[in-house]
This record gives C-alpha cells, sequence and structure tokens, in this order.
C-alpha cells in the first residue's frame, strides 16, 4: 500500500543470483509487473520504460514476470533493452502474494496480474498502479508524473 514499507522480495536475475530490495539501495525503483515477456503488451511496456527511463537519474526499472531469465535475458537483448532489469519470479513464492499481484482464478491463475508499483530511495511504496484489465498496458503518464 501507498506510504508503507515495500514487502522484501528475493527474484532470480539474468546471472541466476538472488536480486533483492537492497541490492538496489538509495535508488528509486519502479517495479513494471507483467505476467510474460513474451506477450505484445508485455513486450510493449518495457520498452516503453525502457525509453523513459533513460533521462530518469537514480532510477531503476525492474521488470518482473515469471519468465526464466534466459528467456527475459533473450528478450532483452533483441530487443535492444539496456535501460531496464528484468527479474524472474522462478524462485519466488511469495512475491506476487506479497504485491497484491496474483491472479487467483481464470486462465492465467498462478501468474502475476500487470501491475506498476514505485518504490523510493527508503524503500518506502510511493505509487501502485493496477492495470485494471490484462490485455491494456498501464497508464505510462501517471507512473512518470509519481516518478519525478
Amino acid at each position: 500500500a501507498v506510504g508503507s514499507k515495500a514487502p522484501a522480495f528475493s527474484l532470480t536475475a539474468g546471472d541466476l543470483s538472488a536480486a533483492t530490495l537492497e541490492t538496489f539501495a538509495g535508488k528509486k525503483k519502479v517495479l513494471n509487473i507483467v505476467p510474460s515477456l513474451d506477450t505484445p503488451v508485455c513486450a510493449a511496456s518495457a520498452r516503453h520504460f525502457n525509453q523513459d527511463v533513460a533521462s530518469m537519474d537514480n532510477t531503476v526499472v525492474l521488470v518482473i514476470s515469471f519468465d526464466l531469465p534466459f528467456a527475459q535475458g533473450r528478450f532483452c537483448s533483441t530487443e535492444g533493452l539496456e535501460n531496464v532489469v528484468p527479474l524472474s519470479l522462478m524462485r519466488s513464492r511469495n512475491f506476487a502474494k506479497d504485491y497484491g499481484v496474483l491472479l487467483v482464478d481464470g486462465p492465467l491463475a498462478g501468474i502475476c496480474a500487470r501491475a506498476v508499483v514505485i518504490v523510493d530511495e527508503d524503500d518506502t511504496v510511493i505509487y501502485s498502479q493496477m492495470v485494471p484489465e490484462i490485455t491494456e498496458e498501464p497508464d505510462y503518464a501517471a507512473v512518470m508524473a509519481a516518478v519525478k
């Protein structure tokens, strides 16, 4: 919830190491939470944030999905995305639940809803957007206004 401390997490980076909130200490963190980078809307949001974050100081965009790190790395390499950090939920059983983004029913049950959470340098949640329809992109203007 906005105003509360962000839940701790341990996600898997491209080199299979653990990435935690502490990994990005002292930076503003944009958590771009997506079902899978292998869908057009998720890919579009990753490209959009990759472009937007290039001009932001002390800010990192974490693209978080259930895709394996190998697939995330291939996607970012193919798309030329150098300004986002892909992180996999492959070893995390708590992130989706802790951040309130776990889909619990329907054909996509068990993966993440589309959401954007912004965490400040002190790990306090300063913005949260749950995209109401999984086939829609986030409200980028609102996200960018919250980051600045």
